[in-house]
């Protein structure tokens, strides 16, 4: 029988937020079976738990909020935390925005892997799609559709001449998720800066932690980890974002033109739909 996990010690690290340009530690540590993934501030004890009906943002990242209490940019962590096969993670946090780090979930990885992971004693759950539900926004969609493991397919199509369209399609069992995406980095244009720290967002971004695209390519001297490092990090957001449902999901997530606001449109859609899933253990998935 499968089993929860979480993880074996407690490990933490600092970094700079993306957009709010703010200094962070987070300190990631063991939660007791069935907690899912939950944000704690250190100094008022604000919990939030990792859910749909915690989003409060999606403009260029996802944000989960309470009452007392706002955390943004935590789709990397929860794409490392369920692509590492993690079922219970307290995640205490002393700001209000996840370090970028380099923006990618490696080293959000890479901290999993100093912890250890272990199981515990309670059986593992799967979120197992039923039948087809999809979203629309112009010219956008997603959908979730029945399949025999975690599959993603996604299309981007930019202006640039560097980008233009990227389409891939993955499986993520076995370990998929560090090597196929885990190292992908977030990315942007430098045509769009002014304009983003405008709305007061990107202040802690550079080179650094994000790949920048002038009208002739990237501006990072390093350059592209892949040809198809972009379409592959959307899929790295989008991984994210399913962790939401609070369970890993068996079924085919397909996007074109993925962002936030469809990924988390389309969550809410499917827990609206209760004919359309269900929460089984992982030793009774169904055979497709």
């Amino acid at each position: 029988m499968p089993f929860q996990t979480t993880l074996r010690r407690a490990v933490s690290l600092a970094g700079v937020g993306l957009h709010t340009g703010r200094r962070t530690r987070v300190r990631l540590g063991p939660a007791a079976p069935d907690t899912g993934y939950v944000f704690v501030h250190p100094a008022h004890d604000s919990v939030i738990p990792a859910g749909h009906d915690a989003v409060v943002h999606t403009t260029l990242a996802t944000t989960l909020g309470n009452q007392h209490w706002r955390v943004a940019t935590v789709e990397h962590l929860l794409a490392a935390l369920r692509g590492m096969g993690l079922d219970n993670v307290e995640i205490e946090v002393d700001g209000d925005e996840l370090p970028a780090l380099d923006g990618s979930a490696r080293p959000w990885v890479d901290l999993v892997q100093q912890s250890g992971v272990v199981a515990q004693q309670a059986p593992a759950r799967r979120l197992v799609i039923l039948r087809p539900v999809e979203v629309v926004q112009g010219d956008r969609w997603a959908r979730l559709c029945p399949a025999r493991r975690l599959e993603v397919r996604a299309r981007i199509d930019f202006d640039h001449k560097d980008v233009g369209r990227q389409e891939l399609e993955l499986g993520l069992d076995n370990g998929q998720f560090v090597q196929q995406l885990s190292w992908a980095r977030t990315f942007g244009f430098l045509a769009d800066v002014e304009h983003m720290r405008a709305m007061g967002l990107g202040m802690g971004g550079g080179l650094h932690n994000a790949v920048v695209f002038d009208d002739d390519g990237p501006l990072n001297p390093e350059g592209l980890r892949a040809a198809d490092e972009l379409v592959r990090h959307k899929i790295l957001d989008m991984i994210g974002d399913l962790a939401l449902l609070g369970h890993p999901v068996i079924g085919r997530l397909e996007a074109v033109r993925p962002g936030h606001a469809l990924t988390v449109e389309l969550i809410r859609t499917l827990v609206a739909t209760p004919d359309a899933w269900t929460l089984v253990e992982a030793d009774d998935v169904p055979a497709r």
